[in-house]
């Protein structure tokens, strides 16, 4: 998610969320309703940001996501994998949860809630779409934002880069595959060439776009994190401004739709808590009856239950489109994510006494 400026540096340093992002949810909801209000007043010219199209790519939408997601790829450090064999509990806990729980119990939730629970309420057609948006959040975990979940619970900072760096590799080549999968057991129909270009335009190129400019950064004599942290830092209103402006589209395309069923908000969130707080929840309990130290276990935990939602959206509208059901799940995705990852880290905080206070950093010797 888009904090770059956030990136911890060191140590254990308890740095507050800034304005933005401890509001989030409120900056989201005011671009609901102005995209919802801008949608009903001129649907034509929406109509023609529609058309702006190539291989099935928005292209103003692809813009906008390109201007959130680089400036975090930039924070990744692939140096840092010199560490994966350091406290390697912590790490199996990220991988099994991210890659092997969080995506398929995330179909599951969708197919229950849409297919059987709100089956009355929700046309056949819609519950597909609804359970692939929540498909594409499942199979997308946290990038940037797990920095600041870190920061805020104390963890580790060396373990939590390589934790990010290593899940993102990991998403360029098990994303697409997890993806195609579930959906087609979800019987969605889902074109891989498709697929596989949201990929490249939104992991892979990113990715590459990230490293190169943080080699960059750290070339020469006055380079280091400092400038990698100040490089992006200036990046965030950019970031922030791609976010909004992005909600603002996607509601201003799905405007009839919600107008037309004002319940519709609630029923996608339902599932979606009920995800977050369970992985939280298996990953937690993991690290508890494995004794990591508090400092690993909680940005174990926070990485599974976050999610990369801007790379969510981009698939789903490549997928789906701007209007489909699927890119309103992964926007709503965000309404909720900041409010529920905010209580988590209120509840690790008062549960840290239960961990082992031992909280040696990622390569240094115990």
């Amino acid at each position: 998610m888009p904090v770059q400026g956030e990136v911890v540096a060191s140590g254990s340093e308890h740095a507050p969320l800034g304005v933005f992002e401890r509001y989030l949810s409120v900056w989201v909801a005011l671009c609901i309703a102005a995209g919802i209000a801008l949608g009903t007043l001129f649907p034509q010219a929406f109509v023609w940001l529609a058309s702006l199209e190539l291989a099935r790519v928005n292209l103003l939408v692809a813009l906008l996501i390109w201007v959130m997601i680089y400036p975090m790829m930039v924070n990744v450090d692939f140096s840092s994998l010199s560490h994966i064999g350091d406290r390697p509990k912590g790490l199996v806990i990220t991988l099994v949860v991210n890659w092997l729980v969080k995506p398929f119990s995330m179909a599951a939730l969708g197919v229950l809630f849409f297919e059987v629970i709100f089956a009355s309420w929700v046309s056949p057609e819609d519950a597909k779409q609804y359970i692939a948006g929540m498909i594409l959040l499942g199979a997308a975990p946290c990038t940037a934002m797990v920095f600041v979940w870190s920061q805020l619970t104390r963890g580790d900072a060396t373990y939590t880069l390589v934790q990010v760096s290593l899940n993102d590799l990991i998403m360029v080549f098990a994303f697409a595959p997890i993806v195609a999968l579930l959906l087609g057991v979800t019987d969605v129909l889902v074109p891989w060439s498709t697929l596989l270009l949201s990929v490249l335009l939104y992991v892979v190129i990113p990715l590459a776009a990230g490293y190169l400019t943080r080699r960059w950064l750290s070339a020469g004599p006055q380079g280091g994190e400092a400038r990698v942290e100040a490089f992006t830092h200036r990046l965030k209103p950019f970031t922030i401004l791609g976010l909004l402006a992005t909600v603002v589209l996607l509601f201003a395309f799905q405007g009839p739709r919600i107008v037309g069923q004002p319940g519709l908000i609630l029923l996608l969130a339902i599932p979606l808590l009920i995800q977050s707080y369970g992985i939280f929840a298996i990953a937690y309990s993991w690290a508890w009856a494995w004794k990591l130290p508090f400092s690993i276990a909680a940005p174990a935990a926070m990485i599974g239950t976050s999610n990369f939602f801007e790379l969510a959206v981009a698939v789903a509208i490549s997928l789906f489109g701007l209007d489909s059901g699927a890119a309103l799940t992964t926007v709503v995705g965000v309404l909720v994510e900041v409010p529920v990852m905010l209580s988590l880290v209120a509840f690790a905080n008062r549960t840290r006494g239960a961990f082992s206070a031992a909280a040696t950093p990622v390569g240094v010797a115990s």
